[in-house]
């Protein structure tokens, strides 16, 4: 995805480190330390322009959520958000989340989500999807037993390669939609820009999966 630069970027994002990490590492294991209090911790990978982290901090006050976004541009229109209206048990990280491991001490969080994630379609990339295998294992690293990984796209070769890779891997399929929008008994989808946008061109399709406790 092609993001147009936004000059005024760092500036903001230098200016409010009450709100914004950019040295992630640095709160590993700690990360209830930037919350009002401490409560069940989820993460977003990629984050876009957090309009579903967002909408999913007012929803539930009672969990802490992590946005981690590596592009200046984009994390900043989230920064923008919170500096007008701020969330108390919402925090950003300006960082590459693939890097999950680095970031959070093994059990610190309580569900990861992945939207839309970029599907990588040529094959010699497969490594670089961020439901492949080694991908998960870090999950599964970070998650608490039996943690959960909630996986939206409208990528259908992403899609499928992302059932045989959590399948592969020994995952539980909680709930599996071919067509989101379409099943009329989902009534609290909280949706991504992307996803508000492009829905009307296909299927929706979602992945509930829960890493089987070995731990």
């Amino acid at each position: 995805m092609r993001v147009r630069n936004k000059p005024w970027a760092p500036k903001l994002i230098n200016a409010h480190p009450e709100l914004i990490t950019e040295t992630p590492t640095d709160y590993r294991g700690k990360w209830q330390s930037r919350f009002e209090k401490a409560q069940p911790l989820q993460i977003e990978v990629g984050s876009g322009k957090g309009q579903f982290i967002i909408e999913m901090a007012k929803r539930h006050p009672e969990i802490n959520y992590i946005a981690i976004e590596i592009q200046t541009s984009v994390i900043a229109v989230i920064l923008r958000k919170l500096v007008d209206e701020p969330l108390p048990n919402l925090q950003l990280a300006h960082a590459d989340g693939q890097a999950v491991t680095a970031f959070f001490e093994p059990n610190e969080v309580d569900r990861l989500y992945l939207n839309f994630s970029d599907p990588w379609p040529k094959k010699r990339h497969a490594k670089r999807r961020l439901t492949y295998k080694s991908f998960l294992a870090g999950y599964q690293d970070v998650l608490k037993p039996n943690g959960q990984i909630e996986f939206k796209t409208d990528n259908r070769g992403l899609f499928e390669f992302s059932l045989t890779s959590m399948n592969n891997f020994g995952m539980a399929f909680e709930q599996v939609w071919l067509d989101l929008h379409a099943d009329e008994t989902v009534e609290d989808n909280v949706e991504t820009e992307y996803e508000q946008k492009f829905s009307q061109f296909g299927p929706i399709y979602k992945i509930i999966a829960t890493f089987k406790s070995e731990k």
